[in-house]
């Protein structure tokens, strides 16, 4: 006779007598296993953010960057011609990461079936923001050498290679958690989902737009923010579902969140800061008239005490925002993504966006 309590003896096995388990218990959401239950639906503000993702799609064939051209080649400095080219390169690696770790981090430990989807909508989304940036380098950078150097620039370009080592600090951190078992498991887990919800896509990308809307506040490059606007967009829906993930766990296992995992969010947050003012110096001591690296870097503060707040946490810096273009930018609707969920972009559809001051 069978012993139906014995253990496993393959993966084969694990996974289905985790997906028995998680039918018959209703696990948590990062209780070990696979839950394929979609009725009753445990997590249905999951299920409506894939919905919402499904509405929010774009082609990078709807980008024109020929306009572009001329800037680059007759209006732009010498300094701000470096400017983007560094910020190519980095957006040229960057979603590359993080769509790594969705695969290699994520997918397999949030057990709800509602989250798989809106994951596997968002792999989908970084696969169009990679080849959006794919488009950028072959139009902006006409030499192959120079486009194959960018593609290696976390290991050629000291600012880039930081922000990288940075994510893959994370990464690794849980390179070996096949299953979360244990307490201090849930909370390594945790820590990487807050590094790329708040420091990757949270503060890196968005000090990388700000780069984007300062050129296009002087009239600059105007295809590279309109289809900054549609990865803006995307990257918003991305971290309000990390903050959903991140809410929900709270609920179910609120022991989670101790003073130790706090002091280590306030820690990362700010080696993040360090860590993309760097870049900013990188981008910005040639000399580009009218943004200081001091006003990046307060920028940069303010946005790491908006996610800090966003976490349930103290600001850290209590820096206000100096960028008013950030505010006044003519982009597509998005006041506040984290109040308020993306709903006004389908594809083709054009309009306006308003920064307030938390950005």
């Amino acid at each position: 006779m069978t012993d139906q309590n014995a253990a496993p003896q393959n993966p084969t096995d694990q996974l289905q007598a985790d997906v028995r388990d998680a039918v018959a218990q209703g696990s948590r959401l990062l209780d070990p296993g696979m839950s394929l239950t979609l009725r009753p639906m445990r997590y249905p503000q999951f299920f409506e953010m894939y919905r919402d993702a499904i509405k929010n799609t774009w082609t990078v064939e709807e980008v024109d960057l020929a306009g572009d051209l001329p800037d680059l080649r007759d209006r732009m400095t010498p300094a701000e011609r470096h400017l983007i080219s560094r910020l190519v390169t980095f957006f040229a690696t960057g979603d590359t990461i993080v769509a790594n770790n969705l695969v290699l981090s994520l997918y397999k430990h949030i057990n709800s079936p509602e989250a798989r989807m809106y994951l596997s909508r968002q792999l989908f989304e970084e696969s169009v923001h990679i080849h959006f940036y794919l488009n950028l380098l072959d139009t902006y950078v006409p030499d192959e050498d120079e486009r194959h150097q960018a593609f290696a620039a976390v290991e050629n370009i000291p600012s880039i290679r930081t922000k990288a080592e940075f994510a893959f600090r994370w990464i690794d951190s849980i390179d070996d958690l096949e299953r979360l078992e244990t307490k201090e498991q849930r909370r390594q887990f945790l820590l990487n989902l807050i590094c790329f919800g708040t420091c990757i896509e949270g503060l890196f990308f968005y000090g990388a737009f700000a780069y984007v809307y300062f050129l296009r506040s002087r009239g600059l490059l105007n295809g590279l923010a309109t289809g900054t606007n549609w990865v803006f967009r995307d990257e918003s829906m991305h971290m309000a579902f990390a903050f959903e993930v991140i809410e929900a766990v709270r609920g179910e296992e609120p022991d989670l969140f101790d003073d130790a995992m706090a002091a280590q969010v306030r820690q990362m947050l700010m080696e993040a800061v360090e860590a993309e003012t760097q870049f900013a110096h990188d981008l910005l001591d040639g000399g580009v008239a009218g943004l200081p690296v001091a006003d990046m870097r307060a920028y940069l503060e303010s946005v790491a005490d908006r996610r800090a707040v966003q976490l349930g946490m103290p600001q850290i810096y209590g820096t206000k925002n100096p960028l008013g273009f950030m505010e006044l930018q003519d982009v597509q609707e998005l006041s506040n993504f984290f109040e308020r969920r993306v709903s006004a972009y389908q594809v083709g559809v054009e309009g306006s966006v308003s920064f307030d001051e938390d950005f």
